[in-house]
C-alpha cells in the first residue's frame, strides 16, 4: 500500500508511533507545527477531525507527494472537551469528573497526498469506575497524566479505571488503526484516480 511514497506521521505522539507500525514497516515523524485552536461554536465531536486536517495540511504543504496522516484525540463529557490538563490540578480534576460515568473519545484522522485528502472521525464510548481521591492521586504520581486526552491512558494504570468499553479500544489509545487500514486502501483508489474524493 502506497509502495514508492514516503509516508509521513504529522504527530509526535509515542503511541502513535507505535500504532502505525501495525501498518507500514518504516516512516517518517514530522511533527505540524499548525495552529490547534478550534474557532468558536464548533461541535466539539467535530473539533478532532478538524484538527486533525489541520495538522496533515500543515505538512503536506513541505511535502505534497508524500502521504501524510494527521491525527487528534479528544475526550468528550456533557458537551465538554477534555484535552491534555494544564497542570495536576487539572488532571485530578478531569479524572474526578470522569469517575463513575461514560465518556466518549473522538479521533479524527485526514490523510493527504497529492493534493487529495480524506478525513474521518471515529467514536468509542469508555465507563470509569468510580474513583477514590487515593486513585485518582495514586495515578498521577505514578504515570503521565499531562500527556493524555482526559488525563488518562487506557494503555497503562489509567486502563484499571475502565469498566467497559463499546467500540475501539485503539481509538482510545488515540489512533484507530484497524479503520484507517481501510480508509488508507479507499484513498489509494483516489489517489491513483479510480475513485472521486470528497472536498472538505
Amino acid at each position: 500500500m502506497f509502495e514508492n511514497r514516503r509516508i509521513i506521521l504529522a504527530s509526535q505522539s509515542a503511541r502513535r508511533r507505535e500504532l502505525l507500525k501495525y501498518i507500514f514497516d518504516s516512516y517518517d515523524v514530522i511533527p505540524s507545527d499548525a495552529d490547534e485552536t478550534p474557532p468558536d461554536g464548533l461541535d466539539p465531536e467535530s473539533i478532532p477531525e478538524m484538527l486533525a486536517t489541520r495538522k496533515a495540511l500543515n505538512v503536506a504543504e513541505k511535502y505534497p507527494e508524500a502521504l501524510v496522516i494527521g491525527c487528534d484525540t479528544v475526550v468528550i463529557l456533557d458537551g465538554k472537551i477534555f484535552g491534555k490538563p494544564k497542570n495536576i490540578d487539572e488532571a485530578f480534576s478531569m479524572l474526578e469528573t470522569l469517575s463513575g460515568r461514560t465518556h466518549k473519545v473522538v479521533s479524527g484522522v485526514c490523510v493527504c497526498c497529492d493534493k487529495k485528502t480524506l478525513s474521518f472521525s471515529q467514536s468509542t464510548l469508555v465507563t470509569f469506575y468510580s474513583l477514590s481521591e487515593k486513585d485518582i492521586t495514586d495515578y498521577i504520581s505514578e504515570s503521565s497524566p499531562l500527556d493524555k486526552a482526559g488525563s488518562y491512558g487506557i494503555q497503562d494504570r489509567g486502563g484499571l479505571f475502565v469498566k467497559s468499553i463499546d467500540g475501539d479500544h485503539y481509538n482510545v489509545i488515540g489512533f484507530p488503526i484497524a479503520r484507517l487500514k481501510i480508509e488508507l486502501e479507499r484513498f489509494e483508489r483516489i489517489v491513483s484516480g479510480g475513485e472521486r474524493h470528497a472536498a472538505l
